[in-house]
């Protein structure tokens, strides 16, 4: 029996749709038989927590709570949390082809609001069971999680780092005395999360019913203003005050001439293990259960991970300290078995975290835009593939496949001649990772457009101006439907 397969990555909030940002709703849906039309097995996703400052999906406010701007408005009013006068006056986004997150995010916080108001004096006997049932099966992160927003939202919206003294150490009294004040922001958080994960796992049963898996996305650290942090201070390097002695990133590399610069606190791996890398089991417990298969974002930090003093401005001086990934997946596999997960390898690999990745037959990572740079040999050129890799035309952080091509010059540029010709040159890129031997190729959706640079999600090492793409269904061509749909089939996916 074949395990070849192939899909599409794209994020939730880029669908289509009259919210000003996609959701969990009927869009969504339609994109599952999208996927099943054309012959397609995994939908990749990027992390779907509640993002912060620059919108990035890799920097959210918890490693377990949801996107509140992700639900569905209409999927409220079908179970008459909302009035169709509610949803009459949608507001006039300027772009359906970009998120206004902040314009989405004022005017869904609005609704919310009422629908809580609506399940709180209406509908709370319709949802009673399930209600209390999410939060006994949740409270073990969602009771931190809508504290930390709801107190973060009390001081202003500063980091919790500059919180009065008592709640930012987490005194007992402080926060009983905040939680007892802020209980009805507390409620209404709760009820949010209760709401994004009864759609979520709603859409997830659907996808799964059509053949299709979801696969989710896990970015090896957390943000540093996150109740994650904030609750679990002692499994990261902070000094006495609380403040990251050490942060992640990466040395110099393709994306960056001075490296990257993430911020995030790095793990005390020696605190971890003392912990039975319990808060790790916890999150990866939790993602396994919302997604099918999980991609380890980063994963050569846990073999080693790039640390940078917290005053530097630049990622160049920093230094690689050894982390207990070998331990901690020894611990989750002797739980669960088998190991759904896809190792994210890219950048400067050492032959420790091919071990520790071929130790746990995780797939690797392969990208094709990655692949003419050096030479015939270059270890993302098909040729020189194994079966137990995930090979991309490009990934969230690359240009679009066409926007690439557009740019590309030089020596590359003449290696890429060699394999592609230059009509209709994305669409052999493409098929270029459908036909290769990964048992699992995935194609971004701008590249099933044949879309150019200006439809890039990521742009790397820049803070503002990303994650905001959004499609139309009337991009998508008969033809290029037809290509995919076709392409698959005789590639055996």
């Amino acid at each position: 029996m074949t395990t070849r397969k192939s899909g599409i990555l794209l994020h939730i909030t880029s669908l289509p749709g009259q919210e000003g940002v996609g959701t969990l709703g009927k869009e969504a849906y339609a994109f599952v038989d999208f996927l099943e039309e054309s012959g397609q097995k995994l939908w990749q996703i990027l992390p779907l927590g509640p993002v912060g400052a620059g919108n990035s999906p890799y920097q959210c406010y918890s490693a377990f709570a949801g996107n509140p701007v992700l639900i569905d408005l209409e999927l409220l009013l079908d179970e008459d949390l909302l009035s169709a006068d509610d949803l009459e006056t949608i507001p006039a986004f300027k772009k359906k082809s970009k998120v206004e997150f902040e314009k989405v995010s004022a005017w869904k916080s609005s609704l919310l609001k009422k629908a809580f108001q609506h399940f709180q004096e209406k509908k709370f006997d319709h949802f009673r069971d399930e209600y209390y049932h999410f939060l006994n099966e949740h409270g073990w992160w969602l009771n931190d999680y809508a504290l930390f927003i709801s107190v973060r939202e009390y001081f202003g919206g500063l980091h919790w780092s500059e919180w009065d003294r008592g709640i930012k150490f987490r005194e007992s009294e402080a926060i009983n005395d905040l939680s007892q004040k802020l209980e009805p922001q507390i409620a209404f958080e709760k009820f949010v999360q209760f709401m994004f994960f009864r759609q979520w796992h709603k859409l997830k049963r659907y996808a799964n019913e059509k053949g299709i898996q979801i696969v989710g996305d896990v970015p090896l650290y957390v943000s540093g203003d996150s109740s994650d942090v904030w609750t679990n201070t002692d499994i990261f390097l902070l000094d006495d005050e609380l403040n990251p002695t050490e942060v992640g990133g990466v040395p110099p590399d393709y994306f960056s001439e001075t490296g990257q610069l993430w911020g995030n606190p790095v793990f005390d791996w020696q605190r971890l293990k003392e912990r039975d890398y319990d808060w790790w089991m916890a999150r990866l417990h939790f993602n396994l259960n919302m997604f099918n298969l999980v991609r380890i974002d980063h994963f050569r930090g846990l073999e080693s991970f790039w640390s940078v003093p917290a005053d530097e401005e630049t990622a160049i001086n920093g230094k690689w300290v050894p982390a207990h990934g070998y331990e901690m997946l020894s611990l989750i596999k002797s739980q669960i078995g088998v190991l759904p997960f896809i190792a994210e390898d890219l950048g400067i690999i050492t032959t420790e975290v091919d071990h520790l990745r071929e130790r746990f037959n995780l797939p690797g990572m392969k990208v094709l835009q990655f692949a003419f740079a050096t030479d015939a040999t270059n270890r993302d050129l098909p040729h020189n593939y194994e079966r137990n890799y995930v090979v991309y035309s490009g990934t969230h952080d690359n240009n679009t496949t066409l926007g690439w091509l557009n740019a590309v010059e030089g020596e590359e540029k003449e290696l890429v001649a060699k394999y592609v010709s230059e009509e209709h040159a994305a669409k052999q890129i493409m098929e270029m990772a459908l036909a290769s031997v990964a048992d699992t190729a995935i194609l971004p959706m701008q590249d099933v457009l044949e879309l150019d640079e200006k439809s890039r999600m990521n742009t790397p090492g820049t803070a503002t101006g990303n994650w905001d793409w959004r499609f139309q269904w009337k991009q998508l061509k008969v033809g290029q439907k037809k290509f995919l749909k076709e392409t698959t089939e005789k590639y055996n996916r």
